[in-house]
């Protein structure tokens, strides 16, 4: 017994209707992959990390030392804080341009600045730490940075794509597709 009114589908199943989805607005960031697994699981301990901070904040309070309590809150906002914005870091696109959200900087390029978007094999950093292993990049080069190196959008071993290759091809073809479509319209 097929039950429409829960599949996703059921807005495809109207022949000739060529319609854009309500959520299919293009000038709103979007990042064209999911989060990985590593990216989750480091932002949840992160979260579970903070309500035991919070927790120790209720009792320090309770106890009677608020501004220890006022400490313990505000160390907890801050871990909260660090996990939302873990799960925020990425590429991003829009009609506008390319966004690239680092833990602490986020730079994004316009369109017209792009002067492309290509999957490269060079060295890469494992999960973001100093050692390099040899992967894939999607790299950013810009027009008003020649010279420079280009910038690293995605690699096969950060936290989103870590033991998920079909995953990365899927999320660079995505952006490049992002690229070639707002290149020349910019």
């Amino acid at each position: 017994m097929p039950l429409p009114f829960l599949t996703a589908d059921r807005a495809f199943d109207e022949a000739g209707e060529d319609l854009a989805l309500p959520f299919d607005d293009r000038d709103q960031w979007r990042r064209p992959y999911r989060p990985g697994p590593w990216r989750v699981a480091a932002a949840a301990l992160l979260l579970l990390l903070a309500s035991y901070v919070l927790f120790a904040a209720v009792i320090v309070a309770a106890a009677g030392n608020r501004s220890g309590g006022v400490v313990f809150l505000g160390l907890a906002a801050l871990v909260i804080v660090c996990a939302l914005r873990l799960l925020r870091m990425g590429a991003w696109v829009s009609a506008h341009g390319l966004r690239r959200v680092r833990f602490l900087i986020t730079s994004t390029a316009p369109w017209a600045k792009v002067q492309t978007v290509r999957t490269v094999q060079q060295p890469v950093r494992w999960l973001g730490l100093p050692r390099t292993v040899q992967g894939q990049a999607l790299v950013l080069i810009s027009a008003d940075r020649s010279g420079a190196e280009p910038t690293q959008l995605l690699t096969t071993h950060n936290a989103d794509f870590l033991g998920r290759p079909d995953a990365f091809d899927r999320a660079a073809d995505g952006v490049e597709v992002w690229a070639d479509e707002y290149r020349g319209h910019a």
